[in-house]
């Protein structure tokens, strides 16, 4: 595993090793974020269930501004860190070994908004649908975050759920799809 493009390209990262964390493909990971925007200017990211936290570092490393990874993994939480020490990206990252509905209440606290949301569960674990759900309830959107929905092939989506609507859908051969979100306009009208 590496960082594709931008400031870290062609960097290793270490990966979580056990059989709990699915780390996303370097295919997949360059699909998605030329589909999302190859780059970015600036903002802020919420990667959860970050696992290595490959998918936040690639936001980085492409021009997001700060990332916070939450894991509920001892052993994947010390690989983040270790990551992140490695590029010397500690001053621009938070790290929580945390329940993912707990940390999106705990940001929303904080009244973060962000501007990018990785949700890269175990497949068939977590319920999307109740993700999302928090994520509206707890009001760590605004218009133009984009939400990331790593999933299982076999899995469908919802078009519409909550404050959200599906824009794109794509599949990556074997078990891995994408499913991406953004607010409904008529919300803030």
């Amino acid at each position: 595993m590496r960082v594709i493009a931008g400031t870290y390209k062609g960097h290793p990262l270490q990966t979580v090793s056990n059989k709990l964390t699915r780390p996303t493909t370097d295919k997949v990971k360059e699909s998605l974020f030329n589909i999302i925007g190859p780059f970015f200017e600036g903002g802020i990211c919420l990667d959860l269930f970050a696992g290595s936290g490959g998918l936040g570092i690639e936001a980085l490393s492409r021009g997001m501004d700060h990332v916070v990874f939450v894991d509920q993994q001892k052993q994947a939480i010390q690989v983040i860190h270790s990551n992140l020490q490695a590029l010397k990206l500690e001053g621009k990252a938070e790290v929580y070994r945390n329940d993912a509905f707990r940390a999106i209440k705990a940001t929303s606290k904080r009244a973060l908004e962000f501007d990018l949301i990785i949700l890269d569960p175990p497949y068939q674990k977590i319920s999307y649908e109740s993700l999302l759900t928090s994520l509206a309830e707890n009001n760590v959107t605004h218009l133009d975050t984009i939400i990331v929905c790593e999933h299982d092939t076999k899995q469908s989506l919802p078009k519409e759920h909550a404050s959200f609507i599906q824009m794109k859908t794509d599949n990556y051969g074997g078990t891995t799809a994408i499913s991406l979100y953004k607010r409904k306009e008529e919300i803030y009208e």
